[in-house]
């Protein structure tokens, strides 16, 4: 049970980190991503060919940052020319074709395989200690990200951001370029969630199309909207809530007398369940995002 635990607690930190990513893209800048798997994919099958080559770990982790970065910088020029929700529906097609590229390239992804059997960090540690080890690991980089993701906000690139976001038409009268602030941003945001899915590979030691479907691009949603937009600190809160409850709900099956199956099926009915409630009774989740408060005299 404890190493379940530290498991569930990996993850939750992993996908914190692609909830910051998403949160710096959608609750600071207003950019509506639909393809954030994407990213977290890039950094898994990053490491894993990298891992394959024989190269270093922390190698793989800055391959997957950089591909990230450039992906970024390219969808974020498709959509200087895309209204919001068209460029929205563009992220979600850039998220499907690089599940495309990982289910049909045999020679690069591993094809519908996936990737494993890979080098993985601190593979000459065994069972709990090798999971204290990567929980370590993953939380320092959650701090430094979120460290990172908190100063952003508050500085006057974040808060020109929001500027943005509010009120567009006022950003681009005061001379504000606004292409060229979401285009920072998000290769910024995008080599976050490229480390999430390196972290996630690299824990798991297999990465596979299977774990680049839509579904895991709403996870992150519901994390954002259930800890709160704009509040980075309640983006991590929502990813821990999410992933104990998705992860814990199949245990339903030790106290009620249901299928397996059904039992795992049941996860998916609670997270859009308590997505539906946040949405219609809290919609500025648990920690609301706060005003930023300026000085008069900057």
């Amino acid at each position: 049970m404890f190493e379940f635990a530290i498991h569930v607690v990996i993850v939750a930190l992993i996908y914190g980190l692609s909830a910051i990513s998403l949160n710096l893209q959608a609750g600071v800048a207003g950019l509506l991503n639909f393809g954030q798997v994407a990213f977290f994919g890039m950094g898994a099958y990053a490491l894993a060919i990298a891992a394959k080559a024989g190269l270093p770990w922390p190698v793989g982790i800055l391959a997957g940052m950089a591909v990230a970065s450039l992906a970024g910088a390219g969808i974020g020029l498709l959509g200087r020319n895309l209204a919001a929700e068209y460029w929205a529906i563009s992220t979600l097609a850039l998220a499907e074709i690089v599940r495309l590229i990982a289910l049909n390239e045999d020679w690069l992804s591993g094809g519908p395989q996936g990737l494993g059997g890979f080098p993985i960090p601190f593979d000459g540690v065994e069972g709990v200690r090798r999971g204290l080890a990567i929980l370590g690991l993953c939380l320092f980089v959650l701090i430094a990200s979120l460290g990172l993701a908190i100063y952003l906000t508050r500085s006057q690139f974040g808060r020109v951001l929001r500027l943005v976001r509010d009120q567009p038409a006022l950003a681009r009268s005061l001379g504000h370029d606004l292409m060229s602030l979401k285009l920072r941003m998000l290769m910024i945001s995008a080599p976050i969630a490229a480390i999430s899915g390196s972290l996630y590979a690299g824990y798991i030691g297999y990465i596979g199309p299977d774990q680049l479907l839509p579904f895991e691009t709403f996870l992150v949603w519901t994390m954002i909207v259930i800890g709160g937009s704009g509040n980075h600190l309640g983006a991590v809160l929502g990813a821990v809530i999410v992933e104990f409850l998705y992860a814990g709900s199949p245990l339903i099956k030790e106290y009620v007398d249901i299928s397996y199956d059904l039992a795992a099926s049941l996860r998916i009915l609670l997270v859009g369940a308590g997505l539906l409630a946040f949405l219609m009774l809290r919609t500025q989740g648990l920690i609301p995002e706060r005003p930023a408060r300026l000085d008069a005299r900057g």
